[in-house]
C-alpha cells in the first residue's frame, strides 16, 4: 500500500518540470511541531532571498515516513525529513543516533554537536548519496520520554509491555534488551494501537507526546536519559547535485538560519508542554529516573552497542568512534 500511494503521488508530484522554482519539503510533523517551526524558517529564507518558493507538506498528505523518504530518492519531492528512526533501515550506520546513553543530555552540548560534527557532516552525509539523497541537516527535537500505561523505574517493569518502536532494527534491539517486546509500528498506527490495548508504550520527545496527546491513551512519562530524537534534512541528490552554485549555497545558508532558530525555540518547549499535558490529565505521573535506577538501563544498552558493530561492521564502529570523539570535542569546548 505504501509503495503505490508513493509511486501514484510521484506520478502527480513528476508532472511538473524537475526542476521547478517550487521546491517540495516534507515533513515527519505538523506545521507547528519542531520540524515544521524549522521547515517554516527554511521556507522563509530561501523565499526572501530568491524568486524560489518551497511547498511544505506535513505528515500524512504524502503518506507516512517511508513514502515521503521514498518521493525525495524518486525526485518527486526535492526536500524531506527522515528521521534515522526510519532511514537506518536503509542506511544501517545512522542507527549510531538510536543507541542508548550516546547522545549527550546537555543541550548546548548536543547543539554545537550536530553542528561542528565531522563524523555527521562528512563521514554519515556521504553515505546517503548511494541513496539518491544529499544530507542538508540534522537537529536534535529534544530528549525522548517513554509513555506507558503502567509505571517505569527498572527494565522489570518494562517485561511484557509490548512497546512501539520506528520501523528501524536497533530500536528493536533496545527495547528487548530494556526488557520489553518491542513492536516495530508506523506512525500512524500508534495512538490507535494503545488506544485498543495492542501496545503498552511507546517513545517520543515531550513536545510530541503533547501535541499528538499521547497522554490520552497512556498514564505514566518516564524521563530515563537514553537518547535525544534526532531529524535529518534530506535533498534528493539529483536535484542537489543540478543547482548552481548559488542556489547550493541559499541552501545551505537557509539550513543553518532554520537550525539556529530552532535550537532556540526548542529553549523551554519541554517544561511547556509537560505542563501542558499535566494540565490536561492531573492523573498522569511524571518519574525522573536517578543515576542508580538509570544504571540497570546502562548496562542493558552495552548489549545494544555490541549488536550495532555487530549490524554495521568496521564501517559502523568507524562511524561510532568518530561519533564520541566528535561529542567529546563539543564538552570540551562548551564545557559540559
Amino acid at each position: 500500500m505504501a509503495k503505490t500511494l508513493a509511486a501514484t503521488t510521484a506520478l502527480t508530484l513528476l508532472a511538473g518540470p524537475a526542476f521547478a522554482a517550487e521546491w517540495k519539503y516534507a515533513i515527519e510533523e505538523a506545521l507547528e511541531e519542531v520540524q515544521g517551526v524549522y521547515a517554516t524558517k527554511f521556507k522563509e529564507h530561501i523565499e526572501a532571498n530568491s524568486d524560489h518558493t518551497v511547498a511544505i507538506f506535513p505528515f500524512g498528505t504524502l503518506g507516512e515516513s517511508a513514502d515521503t523518504t521514498e518521493l525525495a530518492q524518486m525526485g518527486a519531492i526535492q526536500f524531506v525529513d527522515a528521521s534515522p528512526g526510519f532511514t537506518g533501515s536503509l542506511i544501517p550506520e545512522l542507527q549510531v543516533f538510536l543507541m542508548p546513553y550516546v547522545l549527550p543530555e546537555d543541550p548546548a552540548v548536543l547543539a554545537d554537536f550536530y553542528k561542528t560534527s565531522s563524523t555527521i557532516n562528512e563521514d554519515l552525509a556521504g553515505l546517503y548519496d548511494a541513496q539518491n539523497l544529499h544530507l542538508v541537516d540534522m537537529f536534535p527535537e529534544g530528549e525522548v520520554v517513554m509513555t506507558t500505561k503502567e509505571p517505569v523505574t527498572s527494565p522489570a517493569d518494562l517485561e511484557g509491555v509490548k512497546f512501539r518502536v520506528m520501523t528501524t532494527p536497533l530500536l528493536v534491539e533496545t527495547y528487548n534488551a530494556f526488557g520489553a517486546t518491542a513492536t516495530p509500528l508506523p506512525w500512524g498506527e500508534t495512538f490507535s494501537g494503545l488506544q485498543l490495548n495492542m501496545i503498552q508504550g511507546q517513545e517520543n520527545p515531550m513536545f510530541f507526546v503533547e501535541s499528538t496527546k499521547m497522554y490520552e491513551v497512556t498514564d505514566h512519562i518516564t524521563f530515563t536519559g537514553h537518547n535525544t530524537f534526532t531529524t535529518a534534512v534530506a535533498a534528493n541528490k539529483s536535484f542537489y547535485d543540478g543547482l548552481s552554485d548559488e542556489d547550493k549555497a541559499l541552501v545551505t545558508e537557509a539550513a543553518d538560519a532554520a537550525y539556529d532558530y530552532i535550537i532556540d525555540y526548542q529553549k523551554g518547549l519541554e517544561d511547556e508542554a509537560l505542563a501542558k499535558i499535566q494540565e490536561a490529565k492531573p492523573s498522569m505521573t511524571v518519574t525522573r529516573l536517578t543515576d542508580e535506577q538509570r544504571e540497570p538501563f546502562r548496562k542493558a544498552a552495552e548489549q545494544v552497542r555490541e549488536k550495532f558493530v555487530e549490524m554495521t561492521g568496521d564501517s559502523g564502529k568507524a562511524v561510532l568512534d568518530g561519533f564520541e570523539a566528535d561529542i567529546k570535542a563539543s564538552q570540551e569546548r562548551v564545557g559540559g
